[in-house]
């Protein structure tokens, strides 16, 4: 299968870009191991590789704000996977926000917040 001809870096790893189906918005980026990537194939909902916890976990196992996938597309590299998706829920940021790319840089160089989050983060994730 495709997963098997990825290039994974030396932590055995892809980069993932998620978009939006419909608008090309880019959602989040995250890394994907090979079990990420078969189960996001087989159940065509998202998995990612949680570097953090060091486990795969489905995308909106917690939050319900799951990604349904409609597309996915490597590189020219094979080291990093375009995951077309369909939103459920509608953020994909685990800060609440519809994407993790909610922060733009103004002209003088500052992050400036756009939009506002569509969940609060501390009551989904108990932290």
């Amino acid at each position: 299968m495709f997963w098997d001809e990825l290039k994974y870096d030396d932590r055995g790893l892809v980069c993932g870009v998620f978009q939006d189906h419909e608008s090309g918005e880019v959602l989040m980026v995250s890394w994907l191991n090979k079990e990420a990537v078969q189960k996001t194939w087989e159940t065509k909902q998202t998995h990612v590789y949680r570097r953090t916890r060091g486990h795969v976990m489905m995308k909106g196992e917690v939050s319900g704000n799951v990604q349904n996938v409609r597309e996915m597309r490597a590189d020219c590299d094979r080291d990093a996977l375009v995951i077309k998706v369909e939103q459920a829920g509608g953020a994909a940021c685990h800060k609440g926000f519809r994407s993790c790319f909610f922060e733009r840089v103004t002209e003088d160089g500052a992050l400036q917040i756009e939009g506002e989050p569509l969940f609060d983060p501390a009551e989904v994730y108990k932290k």
